[in-house]
């Protein structure tokens, strides 16, 4: 079984002064650089995923600006693999199935930004492609949202989708965990 981490969309707009500033994202960040040092260490595939927005009235990752670059906690290494994507789905479009493949990877492990939104959405789509998938919670990140005029903090809106991933598409464990 060969394994591969995906670090999804950590890019500079979801920090402090960034278009999108996600709640703990420096901390989710931290986080996601202790497991993807351990990747490198172990010689593991990494696969950094970069969200472009170019569709109209897009705010945020917007093509050739500082706020799409990926976060200086992250930074990809030569020889580490880079898909942009236009999607929340980071299979949607992309080459990342077939370059999994290429890989001989069967088990994923997922860090990055936003729980609910990219991180949910892959995740789902990774388990339905037969991946066996685990995500680290404390290296991802989301933000505070609105439902009907209810108000829902981002520790609540993480909680709920990791405890939805948790029941059949995804082990959840936080870094700590997965690093001893």
């Amino acid at each position: 079984m060969s394994k591969a981490l995906i670090i999804v969309d950590i890019q500079n707009d979801y920090f402090e002064n960034g278009a999108m500033e996600l709640v703990c994202s420096l901390q989710a960040s931290e986080n996601a650089k202790q497991v993807l040092s351990k990747f490198r260490s172990e010689k593991l595939p990494i696969v950094h995923i970069q969200h472009l927005s170019v569709a109209p009235g897009s705010t945020f990752f917007l093509p050739d600006t500082k706020g799409q670059e990926i976060h200086e906690n992250v930074t990809p290494l030569g020889g580490e693999k880079v898909i942009e994507k236009y999607y929340p789905n980071s299979f949607r479009e992309t080459e990342l199935l077939e370059y999994l493949k290429s890989q001989n990877v069967t088990e994923l492990v997922f860090v990055g930004m936003m729980t609910q939104m990219c991180i949910d959405a892959t995740v789902r789509a990774a388990k339905d492609f037969e991946f066996q998938c685990t995500v680290i919670g404390d290296a991802c990140a989301t933000l505070d949202l609105e439902v009907n005029g209810k108000q829902v903090k981002a520790a609540d809106v993480q909680t709920a989708f990791l405890a939805g991933l948790s029941f059949f598409y995804a082990d959840i464990k936080n870094t700590a965990d997965y690093l001893s």
